[in-house]
């Protein structure tokens, strides 16, 4: 696949790691989960780990489940109300949604906050999960304080026309894997962890083509400028350097918008680097939770 394709899905776009190793004590995977229903009627599963204001909510990305956040939560969950929920279509959450649209995953996020009760929320997404935690935001102004973005929100103005998409839709209809496999080495630096790389390619080859291709038809479409344009929640991002950020374009629309940056890592800082990251993270909510 040529490099002006993998640049046209970047853009909040992020693989799976799917068949982690066993997880540890106290992670994501290892809590129990529940279940509240989406309002288009999926079961949304999700867990809840630790107490404290603000809470987290980790949004996972394209294709990854709440699981890939088990670094984090095992962390945060000392001094935070921690969740971590599976969209609609991923992990332990139902399928059966007619459309996977950028808007319906953003409710399956309103919804676990809703059943939990939460006041102050700082949702966390990664790449796909940015506009998610954009449209989940855009829906509660009163609870969200806050939204941090990995490796995401790189170019708040960049559209792609039908040709690309279409393109770009088409080669994974022909050949998922192939194109998927591809995609995801690409998506790391030089001298990345070599089995890292080879676990996220092989089990992105292996997902269910047509929950990924029809997210990916929405996240190609997807406008952040009008949620954008309602949001008043300070927005910040945790972004690697392997790929540009139009800095500038993001305060354009966001006058809150800051990027910390991870020298060296590429689309996954928070699973290249978790010590670094979980540092920077921490920073970033104090920062947020101290405004608000």
């Amino acid at each position: 696949m040529g490099r002006g394709i993998i640049v046209l899905v970047l853009v909040f776009l992020c693989v799976s790691l799917g068949g982690p190793a066993a997880p540890e004590a106290g992670s994501a995977a290892a809590a129990e989960a529940h279940t509240v229903l989406s309002a288009d009627s999926i079961p949304i599963a999700y867990t809840v780990q630790g107490k404290g204001e603000p809470a987290l909510v980790f949004v996972h990305c394209w294709s990854c489940d709440r699981s890939y956040w088990q670094s984090q939560v095992s962390v945060f969950d000392k001094k935070h109300t921690v969740v971590t929920l599976d969209l609609a279509g991923h992990g332990e959450s139902g399928l059966g949604r007619k459309d996977w649209t950028i808007e319906s995953f953003a409710g399956d996020v309103v919804a676990v906050v809703t059943a939990l009760d939460l006041q102050r929320v700082i949702l966390i997404g990664h790449s796909m999960g940015g506009p998610v935690a954009l449209e989940a935001a855009r829906r509660m102004p009163d609870r969200v304080i806050g939204i941090i973005g990995v490796d995401t929100f790189r170019d708040l103005e960049e559209k792609y026309d039908d040709a690309r998409k279409q393109q770009m839709l088409g080669m994974l209809k022909a050949n998922f894997p192939a194109v998927t496999d591809r995609f995801v080495r690409s998506m790391f630096p030089a001298g990345a962890d070599s089995a890292l790389v080879a676990r996220i390619a092989s089990d992105m080859a292996s997902e269910p083509p047509e929950v990924a291709i029809g997210a990916m038809k929405n996240l190609l479409g997807y406008d952040p400028l009008p949620a954008l344009a309602e949001i008043k929640a300070p927005i910040r991002s945790i972004n690697g350097d392997l790929f540009p950020t139009d800095v500038e374009a993001g305060r354009r629309y966001a006058k809150s918008f800051a990027v910390a940056f991870m020298p060296g890592r590429g689309h996954f800082p928070h699973l290249e680097d978790p010590q670094t990251f979980n540092k920077i993270l921490a920073q970033t909510i104090d920062e947020i939770a101290k405004a608000k």
